[in-house]
């Protein structure tokens, strides 16, 4: 009986797949019924259940599953060769309930509709509404800098500890849902990896639980990356899987924040995209804007990149390429580089607004 089970659960992993690939053509059906409809409920309990707690309890289940894993291969090496049949059955049969667990609990918000759809946006831009659009954000970030910096040249210490910063990032949200009422965050599950100084050497700031539904933020980045990253997981949680999504999200909810210091993250958040672009288009032009940016925001931008050029190790490269082959294989063409795309949805929603 039991291994009759396990025969249609390794089988079912190639209906399951094709049915996930199938969706792709019905991105409405899954906007309406999946992303607006099952999964609010599904993130919500989660939370409900799991956001009380001050640490990851996703984390725990992974330091499990990974100890189960590699004691069930040390106990099965040795294994007959008449059993390979058997092993390979079983393998296929937990990945099917994991796959299906994935695309339930979070996966299937990969096949949603493209966010600049819902938003009415364009999804091209030119490089003039690009420039324009970064001038504003050097504006208001230089502006912003010198609220909260003694001199223009000193960059930005946060005055809270990383903990409480997990505490306020929902703020930012709270305010956003007037604008886009999908966006209401309730109640708050965001913490801190307990596999922080893993997820450093990977190359990741942080990552959203599909299994648990926990936002985790790399507790080890520098405390001026800690808003926007909390932020991005969060849009993460709400169902935006795309990282592009989650970064434009994530950005708008940071500049929505109430406090200074969320507004500066999330400002110079977006501008250092923009002025990414502008290089990859223009270097004489980028030499030429980036002259106007506050040599203290810069500083904030060459501590970030201080901090992971110390961490870079030989095999942080696989774990992006492992990352960036997932991302091409849940609808980010692009791997890895889907995330410049948070450039065509800042132009468009920002060109002809005030900030």
């Amino acid at each position: 009986m039991l291994k009759n089970k396990k025969n249609l659960l390794a089988l079912s992993l190639v209906p399951q797949y094709f049915s996930v690939k199938l969706m792709a053509f019905f991105p409405e059906f899954v906007e309406r019924f999946y992303s607006n409809g099952l999964y609010p409920v599904i993130s919500k309990l989660f939370r409900y259940t799991l956001g009380w707690m001050p640490f990851s309890f996703g984390d725990v289940v992974y330091a499990i599953s990974i100890i189960y894993i590699v004691r069930w291969l040390i106990k099965n090496r040795k294994r007959p060769r008449k059993d390979t049949l058997n092993w390979l059955r079983d393998v296929a049969a937990a990945l099917a309930v994991v796959y299906f667990a994935f695309h339930v609990l979070w996966g299937l918000n990969y096949y949603r509709l493209p966010l600049h759809k819902n938003l009415n946006l364009d999804a091209d831009y030119t490089t003039e509404k690009l420039v324009l659009v970064t001038e504003k954000l050097i504006d208001k970030a230089n502006n912003i800098h010198l609220e909260v910096a003694a001199h223009d040249s000193l960059k930005v210490d946060m005055p809270f500890s990383k903990s409480d910063i997990l505490k306020e990032a929902t703020s930012g949200y709270d305010r956003l849902k007037a604008q886009f009422p999908h966006l209401e965050y309730h109640p708050r599950s965001v913490k801190k990896s307990l596999f922080s100084y893993p997820l450093t050497y990977m190359g990741f700031s942080g990552y959203l639980n599909p299994m648990t539904n926990e936002a985790q933020v790399d507790g080890l980045i520098p405390v001026y990356k800690f808003p926007t990253t909390a932020t991005h997981e969060i849009a993460h949680q709400l169902g935006y899987a795309a990282e592009n999504e989650a970064n434009f999200i994530g950005c708008l909810a940071a500049i929505n924040h109430d406090n200074i210091y969320f507004k500066y993250a999330g400002h110079t958040f977006g501008l250092r995209f923009c002025l990414n672009e502008i290089y990859r288009r223009d270097e004489a032009l980028y030499e030429k804007m980036v002259k106007t940016v506050n040599p203290g925001i810069l500083k904030n931008y060459k501590e970030v990149r201080e901090f992971w050029d110390a961490h870079q190790n030989p095999a942080e490269p696989f774990f992006k390429l492992f990352y960036g082959n997932f991302l091409k294989a849940n609808q980010q063409s692009k791997g890895m580089d889907s995330y410049n795309y948070v450039v065509a949805l800042l132009v468009n929603y920002f060109d002809g607004k005030d900030l």
